[in-house]
């Protein structure tokens, strides 16, 4: 007898599908309008927190901020920094400005979504209000679920969303093309989107990956039929591919600079960190800004290894079963493509950040679609809709968190108490707020959770200063100059400590050292000239403050102190 050829098991291809909603119905509008109110009610507490984290080293928070359009984008991603500039032109440093347009984008982003998972669905033979209201919970979903506050609550994560945005619509562009051919037009669009999410984040560089693993999954032509697009691809994808590389060797936060972080190391706690993700994803609670994940430093360490076989195993169980499932297996293969820059072998610093799930976030939205497709329409969208709310819900929630640098660092210190770092910046933000007792008792504590640095010690120094605790602050502030004798902050500091502690001719000689170091910070001529006051010589005085002004003009202490000499 012979035996049945085995029959293929490749997703089958679709035929000649109908265009999706290009010309879509007066009530679509009303549901873009409500999704518009929605979001911004959901980030509504958001909008007004101030910069946090790196929010405060980019070019819009430097004083003064570069002056041209064209020293905006000569900066490195220079598309990025061209958003920030734009912002900049309407807002300055409003912080409000720039939240503004995150949340503003991740909604145009979400209609993107909305038209990538309705194309998808089309294919495996979707149609109708079950197709319609699908693609609107995809789109739903991507707007309004708590895992996406990092990336658009923080102004830094801007990189997050707009390449996120240039890589999907390029994506969409690929897959609402004709099956039979690409065009040069539609290849070229697909390259200047691809380039643009390339010119705002390196991640985006998978983009290539993703469109062959399209191609070949859902039998779209492969090479014959788009080479015009992969040779163009090709060519952008070596140029990227050789700035990243420059990239990461010389940074010292991400790449291969790093002697305490290895790359085997770093993918055995990502073989653990890919499942913390997903977990978020299905479960969204535990969300910190700065959690506190141990290192894999073997594949046996805290159990690495069972996140490496369950990671094999859903990739297998994806290829066995890619015609039975077949949605749910092409979103497995594309998360784990787009999050791999981020968690695979390549090191960075912070092991976990939710914000590197936003572009790997549409293949997680795929498996969930597989299983809702299968229900009736009436479960379907009764499952969607509870999604949804209780996303929203959640979101309001975390988004209340991201109001303050306060709410950011309490919530972050209670999830992680051992961490040095949401420790010291919760100090900060407590420094900030004239809390100055309690900020040194948390600069403290942290002292004791990871071996002070420099920055450590002179703030720590500074809020005991602010609490009236002279003596305390004048220790910190030395033994920041013991770590760091060239510079200039920690003298001035603790020159202010010993004018008030009527230890005139030391404040004289550490401010003469701080000059030596660094001749150009103002507060250097502002403390001597405070300290030549209380030695009743005002013309010194006088002198200094006037030094103090031509290096900042604006300086309010010495332009008060002139004021009350009669100058």
């Amino acid at each position: 007898m012979k035996k049945q050829r085995r029959q293929e098991t490749k997703p089958p291809a679709q035929t000649a599908p109908a265009a999706v909603w290009w010309r879509p119905p007066w009530w679509y509008w009303l549901i873009g309008l409500g999704a518009l109110f929605l979001v911004f009610e959901a980030y509504g507490p958001a909008l007004h927190s101030p910069f946090v984290l790196d929010d405060l080293y980019l070019p819009y928070a430097e004083a003064p901020a570069p002056a041209t359009l064209l020293q905006w984008v000569t900066l490195q991603r220079p598309l990025l920094m061209f958003s920030y500039w734009v912002d900049y032109q309407m807002g300055a440093s409003d912080p409000h400005v720039y939240h503004t347009t995150n949340v503003l984008l991740h909604f145009i982003l979400s209609i993107v979504v909305m038209f990538i998972a309705a194309r998808l669905l089309e294919w495996v033979g979707v149609s109708g209000n079950m197709l319609k209201a699908l693609a609107v919970f995809s789109g739903a979903l991507f707007l309004l679920h708590p895992l996406q506050t990092e990336s658009v609550a923080y102004v830094a994560s801007r990189s997050e969303v707009l390449s996120v945005l240039f890589y999907y619509s390029a994506f969409a562009v690929f897959i609402y093309s004709n099956r039979d051919s690409m065009t040069w037009l539609r290849a070229i669009s697909v390259l200047l989107l691809f380039g643009a999410a390339a010119a705002t984040k390196e991640h985006t560089l998978t983009f290539p990956a993703l469109i062959l693993l399209t191609d070949f999954y859902w039998g779209r032509g492969g090479l014959r039929k788009n080479g015009v697009l992969y040779a163009l691809l090709a060519l952008a994808c070596a140029a990227g591919g050789v700035v990243v590389w420059k990239v990461l060797l010389a940074s010292n936060t991400a790449g291969f600079n790093m002697a305490d972080l290895s790359p085997a190391s770093y993918f055995f706690t990502q073989c653990r960190v890919i499942w913390i993700y997903v977990r978020m994803f299905f479960l969204p609670f535990g969300q910190n800004i700065d959690p506190d994940i141990p290192v894999s430093t073997g594949l046996l360490d805290q159990g690495a290894v069972f996140g490496l076989i369950a990671l094999v195993a859903v990739t297998v169980a994806a290829f066995i079963y890619r015609k039975r499932w077949p949605l749910a297996s092409f979103g497995v293969f594309v998360f784990l493509l787009l999050i791999a820059p981020t968690s695979s072998v390549i090191p960075i610093r912070d092991v976990l950040a939710e914000r590197r799930v936003y572009l790997p976030f549409i293949g997680l939205v795929l498996i969930a679609l597989e299983f809702l497709r299968r229900l009736q329409f009436g479960p379907a969208v009764a499952a969607c809709a509870a999604a949804v709310i209780a996303s929203t819900a959640l979101t309001y929630q975390r988004s209340n968190v991201w109001s303050s640098p306060l709410t950011l660092w309490q919530d972050s210190v209670a999830k992680s108490p051992q961490k040095m770092r949401p420790r010291f910046h919760l100090a900060f933000a407590q420094y900030q707020l004239g809390d100055c007792a309690t900020a040194a008792g948390n600069y403290e504590v942290a002292s004791r959770l990871e071996s002070p640095d420099y920055r450590l010690l002179v703030d720590w120094a500074n809020a005991l200063d602010c609490a009236g605790r002279e003596d305390d602050a004048a220790i910190q502030f030395n033994r920041a100059i013991h770590l760091n004798g060239a510079s200039a902050e920690a003298y001035v500091g603790l020159s202010a400590v010993y004018g008030k502690q009527n230890k005139l001719d030391e404040a004289l000689k550490v401010l003469a050292r701080a000059e030596a170091f660094d001749p150009g910070i103002a507060q250097i001529y502002v403390n001597r000239g405070g300290v030549y006051t209380m030695l009743g010589n005002n013309a010194s005085a006088i002198k200094e403050y006037r030094r103090a002004l031509a290096i900042d003009p604006s300086n309010p202490t010495a332009r008060e102190a002139l004021r009350r000499m009669g100058q």
